[in-house]
């Protein structure tokens, strides 16, 4: 999975709330396996951090709103 805010439709408005952010500092681009992935969502699941605000630029039905792209 690569996570690349610069593709990102809610960057600078829901960066404050993502996961991303909390955990690795400013926007940027983050690549992740798996087992990364499976890991942020149990720490999110539990409490302990934010979800992933990803909204890919472009999508169909695209609403703007932050939503787990973690799917």
């Amino acid at each position: 999975m690569l996570i690349d805010c610069d593709g990102c439709a809610v960057r600078d408005l829901a960066c404050g709330d993502c996961v991303v952010t909390v955990l690795l500092g400013p926007p940027g681009a983050v690549e992740m396996d798996d087992t990364e992935r499976q890991a942020l969502e149990a720490l999110a699941d539990s409490g302990l951090v934010p979800r992933l605000q990803l909204v890919p630029l472009g999508l169909p039905g695209q609403d703007g709103r932050p939503t787990s792209a973690a799917s």
